[in-house]
């Protein structure tokens, strides 16, 4: 890609941009390269990074341009024919759903869609060999606080497809993070780096992230690739405490104890007196701040200093929300960290879901025998045998727990009565292919 003719890098100044500039002219001989963005030569670095590729033979030309812009980019492409696009332009403003607005979405979609769409039109009569389209996981795999930015990607690997539906070249890659590049790809500190290490995730270098380029661009490859590293042992961790996305499910393998977890919390709250059940909830609450902060311990982690003001970004506050559903059983909102601004809040909120005395002790049994009493009404018209059993069994639990209640009731036959609820749930999962 780039060996001959010229080759357009929007939002080619700085971040993955700049850095694909680089390679292009080093690794594929480029020999023209335009490179937009929206300050132009007023971009920091801009000047050292022309001097690079011109030094390495590559002829260089810096164009400020919205590529928002229509008429500006239609402009800037009259008189210059491309043999290929890379579009690497994109801002991020990441924010959960409730605090989204219009311009804000605005804000994060036209870089990525209507600049793409425009390239699209504008360049039906331009010789391409390649259309590359740097889009972001986010897209695919969804993004904590990301949903103006996932939306936008998503669009943008759709729009590969339709690229090449008509026969025209296109590439979308589905970036995971980076680092030691500067921009828009490199914006995390070392406290979300390790967060993203934790989740399984761990950032690309600019050595492993150009590899993959290549590797993605090869003929006969798909129209869109993920060049995302994975950490099988970190999603494990996640599996066996409960927090790994069901998308990842089929990755690796372990045993989730997130309802042990849960009952845990409950069983250790109800031991302690009164007095010290909310300081209890507050040292819980303060250890998941810390961890998802990267402090080594709580005394970084004032109970009344709002946690945006700490630090907390909106992918660590959904970190935090799953990590206290894991520790808890309960099902806390994504907004959690902003409608419960502090950790002592934060406690509040857990020891009102916690309290021992007010808990229903058959919400979690109620709730499954929903599940089941669902799964058995599909039943019915697809197997009357496999129904019958399954009422039999319901029967015969309902005689055994009326018998436990003093009821008296005709004593079912021994292989009709399970020995705990347990056994039941694992009988009806196994006849209802449910397990």
């Amino acid at each position: 890609m780039g060996a001959h003719g010229t080759v357009l890098i929007t939002g080619g100044l700085n971040g993955l941009g700049a850095l694909t500039a680089r390679h292009l002219a080093a690794a594929h001989g480029a020999k023209r390269l335009l490179l937009t963005s929206r300050r132009g030569m007023d971009t920091p670095g801009a000047a050292d990074l022309v001097a690079e590729l011109t030094g390495s033979g590559t002829e260089v030309e810096v164009i400020a341009c919205d590529v928002t812009d229509r008429d500006a980019l239609a402009a800037l492409l009259a008189d210059r024919p491309l043999t290929g696009v890379v579009h690497a332009a994109g801002v991020l403003d990441d924010g959960l759903i409730g605090a989204l607005t219009p311009e804000r979405l605005d804000a994060v979609m036209k870089p990525k869609v209507d600049a793409a769409w425009h390239l699209h039109e504008l360049t039906r009569d331009h010789e391409l060999t390649a259309f590359v389209i740097y889009s972001s996981v986010a897209g695919t795999l969804g993004g904590a606080g990301q949903a103006n930015y996932a939306a936008a990607n998503a669009w943008l690997d759709a729009f590969a497809r339709h690229r090449t539906a008509q026969g025209l070249p296109a590439l979308t890659l589905g970036w995971g993070p980076w680092v030691q590049v500067g921009g828009m790809a490199d914006r995390l500190d070392d406290a979300e780096l390790e967060r993203l290490r934790r989740t399984g995730m761990p950032p690309l270098t600019p050595e492993e992230g150009l590899a993959l380029l290549d590797a993605a661009a090869l003929p006969g490859r798909p129209a869109m690739s993920l060049p995302v590293r994975f950490d099988a042992g970190a999603m494990r961790a996640q599996a066996e405490a409960g927090t790994l996305p069901a998308v990842f499910g089929g990755l690796v393998r372990g045993r989730a104890r997130r309802a042990a977890s849960g009952r845990a919390a409950w069983e250790r709250l109800a031991t302690l007196p009164e007095a010290e059940r909310e300081p209890f909830l507050l040292e819980l609450v303060r250890g998941h701040v810390a961890r998802v902060l990267g402090h080594g311990g709580t005394d970084a982690v004032p109970p009344e200093r709002a946690l945006n003001e700490l630090g907390l970004t909106s992918l660590g506050a959904v970190e935090l929300r799953n990590a206290l559903n894991a520790d808890t059983g309960l099902s806390l909102p994504p907004t959690l960290a902003f409608d419960h601004p502090t950790c002592r809040a934060i406690a509040a909120l857990l020891y009102d879901g916690l309290r021992p005395e007010d808990t229903d002790r058959a919400a979690p049994l109620l709730a499954e025998l929903g599940r089941i009493e669902a799964a058995l009404t599909a039943l019915v018209a697809a197997d009357d045998a496999a129904h019958a059993k399954v009422t039999a069994r319901l029967e015969a639990v309902s005689r055994r727990a009326l018998d436990a209640r003093g009821t008296t009731t005709e004593e079912p036959a021994d292989d009709l009565v399970p020995d705990s609820d347990d056994e039941l749930f694992e009988v009806l999962n196994k006849e209802l292919g449910l397990s």
